[in-house]
């Protein structure tokens, strides 16, 4: 069968207020699914970081590290400072190096993420804000993805122009092979590098550099990106700014200019 095909959204007229619906009639909907989901990731998170502490090897600790340094730069540098803000410019080779990192994080394809992100800005705490901080610390961390959208949240992400995005034949790509790519970038090779190298546990392998790294990588982009008025969010916004001017100014430029 052939892979499936996408074309950019197209962009709808503002919807009249007496179309929408009100407020005071929507129900918060629970997707079960994700709750599931998202609950059985963090249990086997603890138990990677039970594995961590007395079974790993030290190989596998810094290489889970590191996994989570290049998850995050694919989050904080590339899908928010590059492709959301359009903070700085970029070359093919960093782009595409970014575009895998990003994959590694499994946080959804560029494409979708940056929408969800300038409609957040656009619209920031409203309905139509995806992580509406207005809703709670707990809904603005995860608790928004573990319900349906606010009917606004769809309705404006349809106005957001989108455009730029879709003119990068690398965002385009990953879009269109996502789950091939974030199954392979985000849990096979995390998996079976160690295994190969340093003949790690399968177990261990996988359960630290795939599911505890995977875990820790969210967690940590939701206090960076959602948690606005979190009491973490000063620290890991000063990480990000060093991160992001250091290492990228730095490295990335030397390497791919």
């Amino acid at each position: 069968m052939a892979p499936k095909t996408f074309t950019e959204p197209a962009i709808i007229p503002e919807l009249k207020a007496k179309e929408l619906p009100n407020n005071n009639q929507i129900k918060l909907k629970i997707v079960w699914r994700n709750v599931v989901l998202m609950a059985y990731l963090h249990m086997a998170a603890l138990y990677g970081f039970y594995l961590l502490l007395t079974r790993a090897k030290w190989e596998t600790a810094i290489f889970a590290y590191i996994l989570y340094i290049f998850s995050g730069l694919g989050i904080t540098a590339g899908s928010h400072r590059l492709w959301s803000h359009r903070s700085y410019k970029a070359k093919w080779p960093l782009r595409l190096l970014l575009a895998v990192m990003q994959t590694m994080a499994f946080e959804n394809d560029i494409y979708e993420w940056c929408r969800d992100h300038r409609v957040h800005h656009k619209y920031s705490e409203t309905d139509a804000d995806p992580h509406n901080a207005k809703r709670g610390f707990f809904f603005s961390h995860v608790g928004w993805l573990l319900c349906r959208k606010h009917p606004d949240v769809i309705t404006k992400g349809k106005l957001v122009d989108l455009s730029d995005l879709w003119t990068d034949p690398i965002v385009r790509f990953q879009r269109k092979f996502y789950l091939p790519l974030v199954t392979m970038f985000c849990f096979i090779i995390p998996t079976y590098i160690p295994l190969w190298l340093w003949r790690e546990n399968l177990w261990n392998s996988f359960f630290i550099c795939a599911l505890l790294r995977y875990a820790w990588t969210l967690n940590m982009t939701w206090f960076v990106i959602n948690d606005r008025n979190s009491c973490f969010y000063l620290h890991i916004f000063i990480l990000e700014v060093f991160i992001n001017k250091l290492i990228l100014s730095k490295i990335f430029e030397f390497i791919f200019q």
